[in-house]
């Protein structure tokens, strides 16, 4: 590995600990979650409620905003333009805070219409479930502002090379939702975990504010209409928020399909999808996050043989992680979803809605986690357009699959919650392919045969710890399905690591050769 993959690493390695962290109190969020509301009517309001808020935030400051500001900000700093970067900082949260205000006023206004014609037309059949989305949407619309000022300052961080406190911000956002849950639920009910979003949203930002100033920056009020920064990320930005459209349209979609499924369907697929994201999270955001300033860097000096070993290394380790957790997640997902969401209101036939569609989404883990990577690759060039189009036609084509996987699996007597989690998982596995012949194509190549090698390991070394797990459910039948999944998980992850390094692996080689190195020292 080059000296900057090897940062790419000790970064990312930094990232996956604290995204770690964040995904574990999340973790025991959505516990709490589950056994105060289980999948009944009124979580599932909620979490319609929340798409809305979720859509402005990542329309607007969400992946959007990172994959424009983050290459053109840190374009600024390559040429050691302190003043233009900051100047250029604060245009854009003056203008996010403008923006996405006058969004949300928006959407409150026309809430009632936005959850009767566009979110969830199915709740229409019951008053209460509609009034309650309804009200619920207003009150969580406020987050999106104070995420997309977090967004904005998680950026500037990263950009620094500053990664550990932008990673742990998640996990303030789950202590905010958990103080709701605890507090406030008892009294006001649902109202109290919709309250909670709010401040975990705050915290969210709070968290950062000490990392931002002490980095000496200058605040300037100014919308930078006239600064060519400026206008560079607005035009990054273009393309990518159609992009991003097209994938929250999938999620309204999804929603809406499933509020005439039966009841608990759209949250089964949404606690299912978060299942799903934990591990993409934990592997493939911490590399990407900790990747893209790199990438950014390498193409504002030019060296893009630099950044082809760069996001070639980048890819294995993916692959190297994402296949195992995959295939492990497919094969202990009931045993998952008792571990994480089974108690209180969160029954056994929650289970069954949960793991049913944990096993379509698993299968698409793999290419959530490389289209992570490459969009990210495509953003440091300045190219927004190609990862966008490309996207857009792999949602187009997971609407029509949404559509023709669900009614399958309804005549053929399966849950067909499943069929739209397939649906994303096929349209993301395309997504990946095409981006991946795109890039090579840019970069006249991609250490192919390296990548391939790498997955070619992964898959073996995987194969081992499938029949490893297999063995042990068989062996576990009479067990509880928590132990079950806590010792599959530390049984799979020991084959796994063994395996590696017994075909000889090298990123795992010269990770022990690191820890050794550092003990002796």
């Amino acid at each position: 590995m080059t000296t900057e993959s090897r940062q790419i690493a000790r970064a990312a390695g930094t990232v996956m600990i604290a995204l770690a962290f964040s995904m574990l109190i999340g973790l025991f969020r959505k516990v709490l979650v589950a056994n105060a509301f289980g999948t009944n009517l009124e979580i599932e309001s909620f979490a319609a409620a929340n798409r809305v808020s979720e859509t402005l935030f990542a329309l607007v400051a969400g992946g959007a905003l990172a994959s424009a500001f983050i290459p053109t900000y840190t374009t600024l700093l390559s040429k050691d333009d302190q003043r233009g970067a900051w100047r250029l900082a604060s245009a854009v949260g003056n203008l996010l805070v403008i923006v996405l205000s006058v969004l949300g006023i928006i959407a409150t206004i026309f809430a009632p219409q936005i959850v009767r014609y566009l979110l969830a037309p199915g709740f229409s059949v019951d008053p209460y479930k509609e009034a309650l989305t309804i009200s619920l949407l207003r009150l969580m619309l406020p987050s999106a502002v104070i995420f997309g000022l977090s967004g904005l300052v998680m950026g500037i961080l990263n950009s620094h090379q500053k990664f550990l406190i932008p990673a742990l911000a998640p996990a303030m956002y789950s202590l905010g939702m958990i103080f709701g849950l605890v507090f406030l639920v008892p009294s006001l009910g649902i109202y109290g975990l919709a309250w909670g979003v709010i401040i975990g949203a705050s915290f969210h930002l709070i968290l950062q504010i000490p990392s931002l100033v002490r980095l000496g920056g200058k605040y300037y009020a100014t919308l930078g209409l006239k600064y060519p920064p400026v206008f560079e990320v607005a035009r990054l930005m273009g393309p990518r928020l159609l992009g991003v459209a097209v994938v929250q349209i999938n999620f309204w979609i999804n929603v809406w399909l499933a509020s005439y499924m039966v009841e608990g369907s759209v949250n089964g697929l949404i606690f299912a999808f978060a299942l799903m994201l934990m591990p993409q999270t934990i592997i493939a955001q911490s590399i990407a996050i900790a990747a893209m300033p790199t990438f950014s860097a390498q193409v504002a000096k030019g060296r893009l043989d630099d950044m082809r070993t760069s996001l070639a290394d980048s890819l294995r380790g993916v692959l190297l992680l994402s296949i195992p957790a995959a295939l492990g997640m497919i094969l202990l997902r009931r045993e998952l979803v008792v571990l994480v969401y089974q108690r209180g209101e969160f029954t056994d036939y929650s289970t069954q809605l949960v793991a049913w569609a944990l096993l379509w989404y698993g299968a698409g883990l793999v290419g959530h986690s490389v289209v992570e990577i490459m969009s990210r690759a495509f953003y440091a060039m300045h190219d927004t357009k190609t990862p966008v189009f490309v996207g857009i036609a792999a949602m187009s084509l997971n609407i029509v699959f949404s559509l023709v996987f669900s009614a399958l699996f309804s005549r053929i007597g399966w849950l067909p919650l499943g069929g739209l989690a397939l649906a994303n998982s096929l349209a993301t596995g395309l997504e990946m392919v095409a981006l991946l012949i795109l890039m090579r194509r840019r970069l006249d190549g991609l250490h192919g045969r390296q990548i391939l090698r790498a997955c070619m390991q992964a898959c073996f070394a995987s194969l081992v710890m499938m029949i490893t797990l297999w063995g042990w459910l068989q062996l576990s039948s009479d067990l509880p399905g928590w132990l079950v999944a806590i010792a599959g998980i530390l049984i799979g992850g020991i084959v796994y690591l063994v395996t590696s390094y017994i075909i000889g692996v090298p990123e795992l080689h010269g990770l022990i050769r690191g820890l050794v190195r550092r003990l002796k020292h």
